[in-house]
């Protein structure tokens, strides 16, 4: 089983559609930077609904063992590169990220990667989700940002045309 590493936003989105439950469904650990646990806390701080991942027992929090080269991934927030380097430490990793562009350096780096719409897909083929096109619903309303192609394409491969 590979090591999976998550950014704030997969956290943030799955939980406030009510399906943060799936992740370790999917999967026995995740592993999520401090970075990452800051943010949301930051978040929280702010009055955003987000979750604790302290509190969650299948969640580990790590900080990278090299953060002197986390600033060389520009234009990157800290919890994305932070995920990027937890996961450079590994010898088998996956990553959960959404943005465009941290997407496109994991890639680069040779990792293998989902987002949360990855996520929803697989807990739709493993039977724990009836309905993916309405969760995607419910992410775009919430502010998730996906192009048209995407919003056509995830419905289809989760067998919902």
């Amino acid at each position: 089983m590979p090591d999976i590493f998550c950014n704030t936003s997969p956290l943030q989105y799955l939980h406030q559609i009510g399906q943060l439950e799936l992740l370790p469904r999917l999967v026995p650990r995740i592993a999520v930077p401090t970075a990452v646990a800051d943010e949301l806390a930051k978040g929280r701080r702010l009055g955003l609904d987000l979750p604790v991942p302290e509190t969650l027992s299948w969640v580990d929090i790590h900080r990278p063992r090299s953060e002197v080269v986390l600033p060389l991934a520009a234009d990157l927030g800290r919890g994305e590169t932070a995920v990027l380097a937890l996961a450079l430490e590994s010898t088998d990793a996956v990553v959960i990220l959404d943005d465009g562009l941290a997407r496109r350096h994991a890639e680069v780096l040779g990792l293998r990667l989902t987002g949360t719409l990855g996520v929803l897909l697989d807990a739709k083929h493993a039977g724990m989700v009836a309905d993916v096109k309405s969760l995607i619903d419910e992410l775009q309303a919430l502010g998730f940002r996906l192009s048209g192609y995407t919003r056509d394409a995830v419905p289809r491969l989760a067998g919902e045309a």
